[in-house]
């Protein structure tokens, strides 16, 4: 075996693949540019450096189904309240997931209230290499169901675990059974101290009796999830309204 086929395999067996790829590139340059061999390393592993990063946020994003087209880019923040608007940057850092905490947004339909979230996730991503999950609240109540029925609960919550935050989106549409009020209820209380949320509501808390049903139940799922987090309060006007009047002019 020549020494290029064995590099080849050696570097396989490593996993570097981007020096794999690039190593007899960046030696012709080396050989034209009169590089020194800390150069010539240098540049190859900052090659390697930078196409695994790229590779992780690509699979972070993939992983994520976060909803196409709803970036920063897109969010007209100027529709949304100051006091939101100045919490948008911390909240993109990422801070609130190394401490475990929750973001609650509430608003009436119309606000913003998932394009907000969706946008910052998306920015974890990017910017911080953190591990996100977007879902409805009704598919993944149906989904824990599925998984308590097939007496796997534990196993799904452990696979959901993985992800530093999830994105729980309407959960004030969910009119739900005793059955479906558990699941949830389990999840919620899987994650409490340990895991970050982002929750989208368009209810308040004072009804939030209209999801859990039970009173104590309902009082001790917003107590986990206040306990530690920032609420956010989309109090402005419907942005679908104004994209309405925008359209009709």
């Amino acid at each position: 075996m020549n020494n290029t086929a064995s590099l080849k395999i050696m570097l396989k067996s490593l996993h570097l693949s981007s020096i794999q790829e690039h190593y007899s590139n960046f030696a012709r340059q080396a050989e034209s540019g009169e590089w020194s061999f800390k150069q010539y390393l240098k540049a190859l592993i900052e090659q390697e450096v930078q196409d695994r990063a790229e590779r992780r946020t690509s699979r972070l994003l993939k992983q994520s189904c976060l909803p196409e087209g709803k970036n920063l880019e897109t969010l007209d923040q100027k529709l949304l309240p100051v006091k939101v608007r100045r919490q948008i940057p911390v909240l993109c850092d990422g801070g609130f997931i190394e401490r475990a905490e929750n973001i609650l947004v509430f608003g009436l339909p119309g606000r913003g209230k998932s394009h907000l979230v969706a946008a910052i996730a998306r920015e974890l991503v990017m910017n911080n290499n953190q591990s996100v999950f977007f879902i409805n609240t009704r598919k993944l109540v149906e989904r824990l169901l599925i998984a308590k029925k097939n007496l796997e609960l534990e196993k799904e919550l452990k696979k959901l675990d993985k992800f530093g935050c999830i994105i729980l989106d309407d959960i004030g549409y969910l009119q739900q059974s005793r059955e479906e009020m558990e699941v949830l209820f389990a999840f919620l209380s899987e994650r409490y101290e340990r895991r970050s949320l982002m929750i989208t509501s368009n209810l308040v808390f004072s009804e939030w009796d209209k999801i859990f049903k039970d009173t104590m139940t309902t009082a001790a799922a917003i107590d986990r999830l206040v306990h530690h987090s920032v609420i956010l309060e989309l109090n402005n006007k419907s942005y679908r309204a104004d994209y309405a009047k925008q359209n009709l002019k």
